[in-house]
């Protein structure tokens, strides 16, 4: 009995959850600033790169190799070392103006799941028939007109499911921005148990993060599950 009261004293303290609550719910804002403002850029970038990969022709080639390059590259590096990079990296090359760490934090997770949701977008726009592509182009759409037109469209709506499966880890993946300053979440709760010794503020701050998780996973769930019935009523 001793040894459960240590442990709820030291993690689910009533007490310590109020007081840290502000701070740990002021840094859990900055965490959502820079998960929409990372899904807003990742969203735009990683469409275009799609895009890129899959231009035809040998004219194409060197920017279709740039594109697997950068995705092959981000997709195999850890956040943690990109944030790294980029937030230490960046400003101590002085070449370009100093951002905030919130910037920097903001860039590391674009280039990453850029990185990951490029071969989602990929997928999809693979996943339409070629006989559509090429019936826009016999009614004389260009392959871009096709692309905008015909094929992303579809593809964008095929792959919502896996872009939310990803946009969850994102959301989570912002406490990992900390190791570079950004005063968020995580961050709190760690000032907050080197101030007053206890974890308290750690389970807050994951029970914010769960608090979002769950309602955007269980709606991927029934997006997965609205499309798989739609397949099995169009195969009858």
């Amino acid at each position: 009995m001793h040894a459960l009261h240590k442990v709820l004293q030291a993690f689910f303290s009533p007490s310590s959850a109020r007081l840290s609550l502000p701070d740990v719910w002021s840094g859990f804002t900055v965490n959502l600033k820079m998960m929409f403002l990372a899904e807003a850029l990742v969203l735009v970038f990683a469409l275009a790169i799609a895009i890129v990969r899959g231009l035809p022709g040998r004219g194409a080639a060197p920017l279709r190799g740039l594109a697997i390059v950068y995705t092959d590259l981000f997709r195999g590096t850890p956040l943690i070392l990109v944030a790294y990079l980029v937030g230490f990296g960046l400003p101590g090359l002085q070449l370009i103006s100093t951002q905030s760490n919130f910037v920097y934090g903001v860039l590391a997770l674009t280039l990453v799941y850029t990185a990951y949701v490029t071969e989602v977008y990929r997928a999809g726009i693979e996943s339409v028939h070629p006989s559509q592509r090429m019936a826009a182009r016999s009614l004389g759409l260009s392959y871009f007109q096709a692309l905008r037109y015909v094929v992303v469209p579809q593809a964008v709506r095929r792959v919502i499911p896996p872009l939310l499966n990803d946009f969850v880890g994102l959301q989570k993946d912002t406490a990992l921005i900390a190791v570079i300053g950004v005063t968020e979440a995580a961050l709190q709760a760690q000032n907050f148990s080197n101030k007053y010794y206890n974890f308290t503020a750690y389970v807050v701050a994951a029970v914010f993060f769960v608090f979002l998780t769950i309602p955007l996973a269980r709606f991927t769930d029934h997006l997965i599950a609205v499309r798989e019935q739609r397949e099995r009523a169009q195969a009858l």
